[in-house]
Protein backbone atom coordinates (compact mmCIF):
# COMPACT_ATOMS: atom_id res chain seq x y z
CA UNK A 1 0.00 0.00 0.00
CA UNK A 2 1.09 3.16 -0.95
CA UNK A 3 1.99 6.41 1.57
CA UNK A 4 0.40 8.82 -1.10
CA UNK A 5 -3.14 10.64 -0.56
CA UNK A 6 -5.66 8.68 -2.49
CA UNK A 7 -8.67 10.87 -1.85
CA UNK A 8 -7.45 14.40 -2.74
CA UNK A 9 -8.98 17.76 -3.12
CA UNK A 10 -8.54 17.40 -6.93
CA UNK A 11 -9.89 13.76 -7.43
CA UNK A 12 -12.97 14.38 -4.94
CA UNK A 13 -13.86 17.79 -7.30
CA UNK A 14 -13.08 15.32 -10.70
CA UNK A 15 -15.95 13.04 -9.12
CA UNK A 16 -18.25 15.93 -8.42
CA UNK A 17 -17.24 17.20 -12.24
CA UNK A 18 -18.94 13.76 -13.31
CA UNK A 19 -22.39 14.85 -12.66
CA UNK A 20 -22.10 17.25 -16.22
CA UNK A 21 -21.78 14.25 -18.45
CA UNK A 22 -24.95 13.06 -17.74
CA UNK A 23 -25.94 9.87 -19.47
CA UNK A 24 -28.36 10.69 -22.41
CA UNK A 25 -31.05 8.34 -23.99
CA UNK A 26 -29.95 9.39 -27.57
CA UNK A 27 -26.31 8.60 -27.28
CA UNK A 28 -26.23 5.50 -29.55
CA UNK A 29 -23.08 3.94 -28.71
CA UNK A 30 -23.34 1.88 -24.83
CA UNK A 31 -20.91 0.14 -23.17
CA UNK A 32 -20.41 -1.00 -19.63
CA UNK A 33 -18.05 -2.15 -17.11
CA UNK A 34 -17.28 -3.68 -13.67
CA UNK A 35 -14.85 -3.49 -11.27
CA UNK A 36 -13.43 -7.03 -9.87
CA UNK A 37 -11.44 -5.64 -6.99
CA UNK A 38 -14.58 -3.36 -5.66
CA UNK A 39 -17.74 -4.22 -7.13
CA UNK A 40 -17.89 -0.21 -8.94
CA UNK A 41 -19.85 0.00 -11.79
CA UNK A 42 -20.16 2.21 -14.97
CA UNK A 43 -22.17 2.37 -17.94
CA UNK A 44 -20.86 4.72 -20.47
CA UNK A 45 -22.70 6.24 -23.72
CA UNK A 46 -20.91 7.50 -26.62
CA UNK A 47 -21.72 9.38 -29.69
CA UNK A 48 -19.43 9.32 -32.76
CA UNK A 49 -18.67 11.44 -36.24
CA UNK A 50 -18.81 10.31 -39.77
CA UNK A 51 -15.36 9.64 -38.94
CA UNK A 52 -15.61 8.04 -36.00
CA UNK A 53 -14.11 11.21 -33.56
CA UNK A 54 -15.78 10.62 -30.64
CA UNK A 55 -18.10 13.77 -30.29
CA UNK A 56 -20.10 13.29 -26.99
CA UNK A 57 -20.03 10.79 -23.78
CA UNK A 58 -22.45 10.08 -20.79
CA UNK A 59 -22.01 8.61 -18.32
CA UNK A 60 -23.98 6.62 -15.28
CA UNK A 61 -21.67 5.38 -12.69
CA UNK A 62 -21.78 3.55 -9.33
CA UNK A 63 -18.12 3.99 -8.29
CA UNK A 64 -15.68 5.43 -5.67
CA UNK A 65 -14.41 8.75 -5.79
CA UNK A 66 -11.46 7.60 -8.16
CA UNK A 67 -13.75 5.58 -10.30
CA UNK A 68 -15.85 8.53 -11.01
CA UNK A 69 -12.40 10.70 -10.99
CA UNK A 70 -11.33 8.60 -13.73
CA UNK A 71 -14.59 8.59 -15.52
CA UNK A 72 -14.42 12.46 -15.79
CA UNK A 73 -11.28 12.39 -16.80
CA UNK A 74 -11.77 10.27 -19.91
CA UNK A 75 -15.45 12.40 -20.52
CA UNK A 76 -13.50 15.53 -20.37
CA UNK A 77 -11.01 14.61 -23.17
CA UNK A 78 -12.58 11.54 -24.99
CA UNK A 79 -14.24 14.36 -27.96
CA UNK A 80 -11.95 14.36 -31.28
CA UNK A 81 -10.45 11.34 -30.52
CA UNK A 82 -10.83 7.94 -32.75
CA UNK A 83 -11.77 4.47 -32.22
CA UNK A 84 -7.90 3.59 -32.28
CA UNK A 85 -7.07 6.40 -30.20
CA UNK A 86 -8.90 5.23 -27.02
CA UNK A 87 -8.42 1.61 -27.70
CA UNK A 88 -4.64 2.63 -27.46
CA UNK A 89 -5.22 4.44 -24.94
CA UNK A 90 -7.05 1.88 -22.54
CA UNK A 91 -4.27 -0.69 -23.14
CA UNK A 92 -1.46 2.02 -22.28
CA UNK A 93 -3.68 3.06 -19.19
CA UNK A 94 -3.21 -0.87 -18.27
CA UNK A 95 0.59 -0.89 -18.70
CA UNK A 96 0.84 2.09 -17.03
CA UNK A 97 -1.20 0.56 -13.87
CA UNK A 98 0.52 -2.46 -13.82
CA UNK A 99 4.04 -1.05 -13.70
CA UNK A 100 5.07 -1.81 -17.35
CA UNK A 101 5.42 1.74 -18.72
CA UNK A 102 4.74 5.25 -18.27
CA UNK A 103 1.88 7.07 -17.31
CA UNK A 104 -0.06 7.75 -21.28
CA UNK A 105 -0.66 11.19 -22.62
CA UNK A 106 -3.84 11.91 -21.76
CA UNK A 107 -5.40 15.24 -20.50
CA UNK A 108 -6.00 15.09 -16.75
CA UNK A 109 -4.78 11.37 -15.54
CA UNK A 110 -2.01 12.53 -13.63
CA UNK A 111 -4.88 13.82 -10.98
CA UNK A 112 -5.28 10.31 -10.25
CA UNK A 113 -1.66 8.81 -10.37
CA UNK A 114 -2.03 7.68 -7.09
CA UNK A 115 -3.87 5.15 -8.08
CA UNK A 116 -1.11 3.00 -9.34
CA UNK A 117 0.29 2.40 -5.61
CA UNK A 118 -3.29 0.81 -4.96
CA UNK A 119 -3.57 -2.42 -7.20
CA UNK A 120 -7.38 -2.70 -5.21
CA UNK A 121 -8.17 0.94 -7.05
CA UNK A 122 -7.02 -0.16 -10.33
CA UNK A 123 -9.92 -2.03 -11.97
CA UNK A 124 -11.88 1.52 -10.48
CA UNK A 125 -9.43 3.32 -12.89
CA UNK A 126 -10.15 1.56 -15.89
CA UNK A 127 -13.82 1.93 -15.74
CA UNK A 128 -14.40 4.50 -18.13
CA UNK A 129 -11.69 3.01 -20.44
CA UNK A 130 -13.48 -0.60 -21.16
CA UNK A 131 -16.67 0.44 -21.12
CA UNK A 132 -15.55 2.85 -23.99
CA UNK A 133 -13.74 0.02 -25.44
CA UNK A 134 -16.79 -2.40 -25.25
CA UNK A 135 -18.71 0.62 -26.68
CA UNK A 136 -17.15 1.55 -29.77
CA UNK A 137 -16.39 -2.55 -30.71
Amino acid sequence: MSSVVLYTPEVLGLAVELAGFALADDLPLRGEAKSKSCGSTILLGLECAADGAVTRVGVRSQACAVGQASAAIFAKAAAGHSRSQIQETALAVAAWLAGEREMPDWPGLRAIAAARGYPGRHGAVMLPWNAATQALS
